[in-house]
């Protein structure tokens, strides 16, 4: 498996050479037009895409990868990708696991310009952990303990869900395009002060909520992308999966382990993640007579949300709303 990965990318990374090659010619950077250019950045998924347009404004072209309503762990570019990658003045990333396919790429492009910002480098990641009931990937192999001692660790990726962590990556966007836009630097700085300011007052709102909480445990009802989200606030949690795992259907026994914490806990809520199929959170819910709702991971997006503009905000300001509703 992991020689035809390899030489698929291989593939995808010589077609991309051969439309870069044809396309030198016509196309123009940043850097070769008037002062009036916009900023190229490309994200590789939504978070950091809505970071950048909300530093960079009208000042930045902003590109998302991942198309909208895709499932952001399975992507796998296409030989557009890469050009757009290659022809880009910023390319924001992850950093964790499921972005080793940029490292590929990276190397064989020709971009020394381009300025790289891996969101995982601007924060203090956490490893995954797999807490009471979760199903364990590596519990399917009798010597994964052996395998497990001598891997490296394997970081939490989803890092933005903590709005501490947002201001980080946010005053790190600000930064580099400062760095290659000095011209407009004023509107840059401008912009992330008032972004940073709504962030902050979105942590408020998590801990005001928290803090006038009657309980402090959730259950997701699928995998759990919440990590940062979960320690930033002082909450615990159970759910199927752990975040980036590539499993999607549990055992009987995973569900009937959820389905006993939140009759023995009295949870009044059971969520899913966005774009799940969330038949484990209806059971769940059926049985127990929990509502269903969806808590944001902000990993992708509706195409629907994505045309009308929907914010990474907007997203964790429902977050506030849904985790009162399971909280008090």
């Amino acid at each position: 498996m992991i020689k035809q990965r390899l030489a698929w990318f291989l593939t995808i990374i010589l077609l991309a050479g051969m439309l870069m090659l044809g396309a030198a010619g016509c196309q123009k950077t940043s850097e070769q037009t008037d002062g009036n250019a916009v900023i190229k950045v490309v994200a590789t998924n939504f978070p950091p895409y809505d970071f950048a347009r909300q530093v960079g404004g009208d000042k930045v072209e902003v590109t998302m990868l991942v198309p909208p309503g895709a499932e952001s762990h399975s992507y796998e570019p296409t030989p557009q990708d890469i050009i757009k990658i290659q022809n880009c003045d910023v390319f924001i990333y992850g950093g964790g696991d499921s972005d080793a396919w940029i490292d590929s790429i990276l190397d064989a492009i020709d971009a020394p310009n381009m300025k790289k910002i891996a969101m995982m480098d601007c924060v203090q990641p956490v490893v995954e952990e797999t807490v009471a009931g979760m199903e364990d990937e590596h519990d399917h192999d009798q010597k994964s303990s052996e395998a497990e001692s001598s891997e490296a660790p394997e970081y939490d990726e989803h890092v933005w869900l903590d709005p501490q962590n947002a201001v980080k990556i946010v005053e790190k966007i600000n930064s580099t395009l400062d760095e290659i836009d000095p011209d407009n630097k004023q509107t840059y700085d401008q912009n992330t002060k008032i972004y940073t300011g709504k962030l902050n007052t979105l942590d408020g709102r998590f801990k005001d909520m928290v803090a006038g909480s009657a309980r402090k445990t959730i259950v997701v009802g699928d995998r759990f992308p919440f990590r940062y989200l979960t320690d930033a606030y002082g909450l615990s949690y159970y759910a199927a999966f752990p975040g980036c795992s590539t499993e999607t259907e549990p055992s009987a026994a995973t569900v009937a382990f959820l389905i006993d914490e939140v009759k023995k806990e009295s949870i009044p809520v059971v969520f899913h993640t966005e774009l799940s199929n969330e038949r484990m959170a209806d059971s769940i819910a059926e049985s127990t007579g929990a509502v269903k709702r969806q808590l944001n991971a902000c990993h992708n997006v509706t195409q629907q949300d994505f045309d009308s503009g929907k914010t990474y905000l907007d997203y964790m300001n429902e977050n506030v709303d849904v985790l009162r509703e399971a909280l008090y």
